[in-house]
């Protein structure tokens, strides 16, 4: 499992290992504790999480927001829960 996390100083999505405790940014090259930084998503494998972070950086700067909203969230949430079942069937 990969946890899809966001920098806490340049705002990069970046995707984790679920054990990670720290990872360094790549763009801005900050410290992140793991355990603290917000999870937007949890996937299953990497390639889903280099996916959704392109995706999602495509989506911000696009609408020209600066982060998504609860609402963006949970339906985020919701879309990829439902690819995962039907890629499974």
């Amino acid at each position: 499992m990969y946890l899809v996390i966001r920098c806490p100083g340049c705002r990069t999505f970046m995707y984790i290992d679920h054990f990670q405790k720290w990872r360094l940014c790549p763009s801005c090259g900050e410290s992140i504790n793991c355990t603290r930084a917000p999870v937007y998503l949890e996937v299953k494998d990497h390639t889903d999480a280099e996916s959704i972070v392109g995706q999602l950086e495509t989506h911000l700067h696009r609408t020209g927001k600066n982060d998504l909203s609860p609402s963006e969230l949970e339906r985020l949430r919701l879309q990829y829960t439902e690819w995962i079942r039907e890629r499974e069937n």
